[in-house]
């Protein structure tokens, strides 16, 4: 079984082009993008149908997160594990088959992973599974077939957080990424790509190496993949990018040359495109900020600016983000500002909202993101609540940081409604990649409306696999 698994994976290495040559396929991106143009223009961020599990890339900015309540269609299935199993085996055998047959079964594993942690169901068929998704992969049926097998790539490894995943997937996800035709492909293998780097056993290397990856998608617009100038791969590129930066403890060596490439995409007429290279704009500048330790001064030349929250560390500024940010600071006000008949007033509201908190972090990274953004006059200070996400009736997460935030909208788009299910239930892929407290708000404690026992259940869990020892920073 290793040697057949290791040809049914096997693939070319990843070669990053220069940052030199970046400009000419740039250019050259742009002229051949005319016939792409319709297409590009349409919003890349909607959700498909529950039914198609396709759900790639989603509405997930700072300023569009309210809540968790969506419903559970599966929380009715007392037999989900039973049909799980039964799913996992049609799926593994292949041999009277059809495309048909294989879509429906990709697509039932795919919704009862999302709805339900299903970690001891699979666990004992990781292996085997993965092999069966590669085959779908390579025989490239159907896009659908594709999609949805990159998806249940995707769902098996946040849900058993196997060590071995990413070394065995990787090839074949990168190779998808390349050479597959189809820009929607394209995309779902990025967003499989990043969950197995940071649950399927990368570590920091492995990280660091398909950072790189990504930012040369992101640099040439999608040429260096053959998807020019196509929004949805780009803006993947950007989100499975901030995701694996937040797992990075030190970015000073890719700081300037990141910072620069997403300065570019500023510049894009996609707007989902712009929001997720700000996002990662914001997060750089955050990280350039760390603790002050024990043995140090408060000498720094940190004392003109108030730490954001008083009980928290103090943060000290560590290095430079980028070799220009009055640049940087210019564009994003211009963004947070932005008007013209050419954007919609959908797009428009999202710019100024999102830019006004990442221009806030960029121009003072002790703050996060911030919900409701003003400036008051007589100071010229910005201030605004903290956004908060509400999690089921019951609880809610504080989001003051950008990595949090991050984070969340990644572990959003690959659990979708399923997020409150694996969060209460204690996926550790989840809980370890959000280190937040989940309080319990008054009005459902004392209230009349009780919540049921299997949701009282679920609080316990979350009460007992909940990070005590939360990043305050």
């Amino acid at each position: 079984m290793p040697d057949l698994r290791r040809q049914i994976f096997e693939s070319g290495k990843t070669v990053s082009r220069k940052a030199a040559s970046r400009d000419a396929s740039r250019a050259a991106s742009r002229a051949g993008s005319v016939t792409n143009s319709p297409k590009s223009s349409q919003n890349a961020s909607r959700n498909p149908s529950d039914e198609e599990d396709a759900g790639f890339l989603s509405d997930d900015t700072a300023m569009s997160i309210g809540s968790f309540d969506d419903e559970n269609p599966e929380q009715d299935n007392a037999d989900w594990a039973q049909e799980l199993i039964d799913i996992i085996h049609e799926i593994l055998d292949r041999k009277r088959s059809s495309v048909q047959g294989r879509e429906q079964a990709l697509a039932a594993f795919g919704r009862l992973t999302k709805y339900h942690y299903a970690e001891e169901e699979i666990r004992p068929f990781v292996s085997d599974l993965l092999v069966a998704f590669a085959k779908s992969i390579q025989s490239d049926s159907s896009t659908r077939e594709v999609t949805l097998a990159l998806r249940a790539i995707e769902l098996l490894v946040i849900t058993s957080s196997d060590s071995k995943v990413f070394e065995n997937a990787e090839p074949l996800l990168t190779r998808t990424i390349r050479d597959n035709a189809s820009n929607a492909v394209k995309a779902a293998a990025i967003q499989s790509l990043g969950a197995c780097t940071i649950f399927g056993g990368a570590g920091e290397e492995g990280i660091l190496d398909q950072m790189t990856f990504l930012l040369d998608i992101i640099a040439s617009d999608g040429q260096s993949i053959d998807a020019a100038d196509d929004p949805v791969s780009v803006t993947a590129a950007l989100q499975i990018w901030g995701f694996l930066a937040t797992d990075i403890e030190d970015l000073e060596g890719e700081s300037d040359e990141a910072a620069q490439v997403f300065l570019d995409q500023l510049d894009s007429s996609d707007s989902g495109v712009q929001i997720a290279a700000g996002e990662n704009i914001a997060l750089l500048y955050e990280k350039s900020y760390t603790p002050q330790e024990e043995d140090e001064s408060d000498s720094e030349d940190n004392e003109d600016h108030v730490n954001e929250d008083p009980t928290g560390p103090k943060l000290i500024k560590r290095y430079e983000v980028y070799h220009n940010t009055y640049e940087m600071e210019r564009q994003l006000q211009s963004l947070a500002t932005v008007h013209g008949k050419r954007i919609s007033k959908k797009d428009k509201k999202s710019l100024h909202s999102n830019f006004a908190s990442i221009l806030t972090t960029v121009e003072n990274p002790r703050r996060g993101p911030r919900y409701n953004m003003a400036i008051d006059q007589d100071t010229n200070r910005h201030y605004g609540s903290t956004l908060t996400v509400k999690i089921g009736q019951h609880g809610v997460m504080s989001i003051d940081r950008w990595w949090k935030l991050v984070r969340l909208n990644s572990l959003r788009r690959t659990l979708q409604g399923g997020f409150v299910e694996h969060y209460f239930q204690g996926n550790r892929s989840v809980l370890d990649n959000l280190p937040v407290m989940v309080r319990m708000s008054e009005a459902s404690s004392f209230s009349g409306n009780r919540p049921s026992a299997k949701k009282a259940a679920k609080m316990r869990n979350s009460r007992r696999w909940t990070a005590q020892d939360s990043d305050s920073d």
